[in-house]
């Protein structure tokens, strides 16, 4: 079944757009967005997680900017929208809107009280930051931007993550992969795998780049990793 609920956050009150499995009671996962807001990709996202047994939700993260951006990855407009929103997107505030969702998503009735989540590009990096600012069950970051910045942060990681980086990312360099993939090696919790040849968002459903052999690979590593963490 999918549905929006509201979160009632740290700071205010927010929508998100769940899907439920067909059996309940299950492990939940916070499903984060790109710079494209709850939009097509999300929702199937949630919907594919709701396929394989557990509670989805992705909440709208620029909801102190605006409202229930549901942007599309085909249009320039839309891009360039998306671009100033993930500019002016303040960080701090976000990773307690995402430790906010997940304390919700925890009570939800339905809920086993575990939860993940799970991000891609600005999604991924506030995976990142929730994860070492706040704690949370398992974490699961696809193609994070900016995330090297935050390595200084990284004794704060003590719950299982996996991270899923594009060796030819455009918007991750060479240079900052290897200084996040040295980071996480230093955490035993932690599991960075890296796909030759693939670029950033190869995983997005109808995205420019996507590899449909490249996205299974890694939605079946991240689906294991679920399992493993959440049961």
């Amino acid at each position: 079944m999918k549905d929006r609920i509201t979160i009632q956050g740290r700071d205010g009150a927010f929508g998100a757009y769940i899907a439920r499995p067909k059996a309940l009671p299950a492990p939940a996962v916070v499903v984060l967005q790109e710079l494209f807001g709850v939009n097509a990709d999300i929702r199937k996202t949630c919907d594919e997680l709701a396929e394989q047994g557990f509670l989805a939700v992705a909440p709208d993260l620029f909801w102190r900017q605006e409202r229930g951006v549901d942007l599309s990855v085909t249009s320039e407009a839309d891009w360039q929208h998306g671009l100033r929103l993930y500019q002016a997107y303040d960080r701090d505030a976000g990773a307690r809107d995402v430790k906010g969702t997940v304390d919700a998503v925890a009570k939800l009735p339905g809920c086993t009280g575990k939860v993940a989540v799970l991000g891609y590009c600005l999604g991924a990096l506030m995976v990142f930051l929730t994860a070492v600012r706040h704690g949370v069950d398992a974490a699961v970051a696809y193609h994070g931007g900016d995330t090297e910045k935050y390595l200084g942060e990284i004794d704060g990681l003590h719950a299982p993550m996996l991270m899923h980086l594009a060796e030819e990312d455009e918007f991750i360099s060479k240079a900052a992969q290897a200084d996040i993939k040295a980071a996480l090696a230093k955490k035993s919790n932690a599991t960075v795998y890296s796909y030759p040849g693939q670029n950033h968002a190869f995983s997005r459903h109808g995205g420019a780049h996507y590899n449909a052999e490249a996205a299974a690979l890694a939605h079946e590593r991240t689906n294991e990793f679920l399992r493993q963490q959440l049961r």
